[in-house]
């Protein structure tokens, strides 16, 4: 179950960044409402998950979920640049999370 909370924590941890990038500086009230729900149901759910799984484990994999999630997002829908080096990024921090996944006890 921890590892379903801390999957749903990273995918708000996403949302509530490009919610972020989108309130213009907290200028725009709505996606700048959203970024206030949703990192807090974010750091709710980080919070949930960290009273079974060790610190480390954690928060790597929900910074790694977000990180990776925001560079998705980024490119696929805020038109970002992609190429070689940021891709290759991307994959090593989606390897880092796996390795954590399946080396935690």
């Amino acid at each position: 179950m921890a590892w379903i909370l801390l999957t749903i924590a990273g995918l708000l941890e996403v949302v509530w960044a490009t919610a972020l990038k989108q309130s213009e500086g907290f200028t725009r009230p709505l996606p700048s409402a959203i970024m206030v729900v949703t990192l807090i149901g974010s750091f709710a759910l980080l919070a949930a998950a960290m009273r079974t799984l060790p610190l480390g484990t954690a928060y790597t994999v929900w910074t790694g979920i977000g990180a990776v999630g925001a560079f998705v997002v980024g490119f696929s829908v805020m038109g970002e640049p992609i190429n070689l080096p940021r891709l290759l990024a991307a994959l090593l921090i989606l390897s880092g999370i796996i390795l954590m996944k399946f080396t935690s006890h």
